[in-house]
């Protein structure tokens, strides 16, 4: 019988994008189209909180018009074999719509609301119907402003150490559709142990990025996944 391993998949934007959820950081992400450092940052929201809800509030009823894809299916499909954590940079539910049961989201997350008072205060975080818009004078548990369950710029991340452990303890670590360009999540690559397999699909070249002891996938998350799964088979 084959062993059962503990599989540590670190996902970014790419494995969304490919369910049609715009990045902030491709040609056309939006980046291009709004200024970050206004919507999605803790001064920008004091500042203008009506223009930061109506941003959020897009993007939540966005999710309502996609889907999971294979990459998040495949991923949830390993947890028969294996133990499986997905830490992700992203803020949908895809993977958790996919099946996964085990998921940490590093930047937070759009179908959950919290307190403007203190983002952390887990009285106040709460699923949030995503067809629901979060308005100006909607009150948290504690009766401040509800806003979106999402770190902002500015703001810390609450489940840094535990991603840190979970790498850490990896039998094997994957990177699926993020650019290790965004810290301090792209950091998690150095706390995989030195001989643990290590994998990163991702269809660029990778060239003089690559990091020290992973085998590149080059493909898409929807393609590379595959090759992935028949790589931890060989294991």
């Amino acid at each position: 019988m084959k062993k059962r391993l503990n599989i540590v998949v670190l996902s970014g934007a790419g494995i969304s994008a490919e369910s049609g959820i715009s990045t902030f950081r491709d040609s056309n992400g939006l980046w291009k189209k709004y200024d970050a450092m206004r919507l999605a940052s803790i001064d920008g929201f004091h500042e203008e909180p009506e223009a930061v809800l109506e941003f959020y509030n897009a993007r939540r009823k966005q999710l309502l018009t996609v889907q999971p894809n294979h990459a998040h299916y495949a991923l949830a499909e390993l947890e028969k074999e294996h133990d499986v954590t997905i830490i992700t940079q992203n803020v949908d539910d895809l993977h958790e719509r996919a099946g996964s049961t085990r998921v940490v989201h590093l930047h937070g997350e759009l179908a959950k609301v919290a307190s403007s008072r203190d983002r952390e205060d887990d009285r106040c975080i709460r699923k949030y119907p995503l067809d629901l818009p979060i308005r100006m004078g909607d009150k948290a548990e504690d009766g401040s402003q509800l806003r979106p369950y999402i770190v902002w710029f500015g703001e810390n991340l609450r489940y840094m150490d535990e991603a840190l452990a979970l790498v850490e303890n990896a039998d094997v670590f994957v990177v699926i559709g993020t650019s290790l360009v965004v810290y301090p999540a792209a950091g998690l690559v150095d706390y995989a142990q030195k001989e643990v397999p290590k994998f990163l699909v991702d269809p660029s070249e990778m060239k003089g990025h690559l990091p020290i002891g992973f085998k590149h996938i080059k493909a898409k998350a929807t393609e590379g996944v595959d090759v992935l799964i028949y790589e931890i088979k060989r294991l």
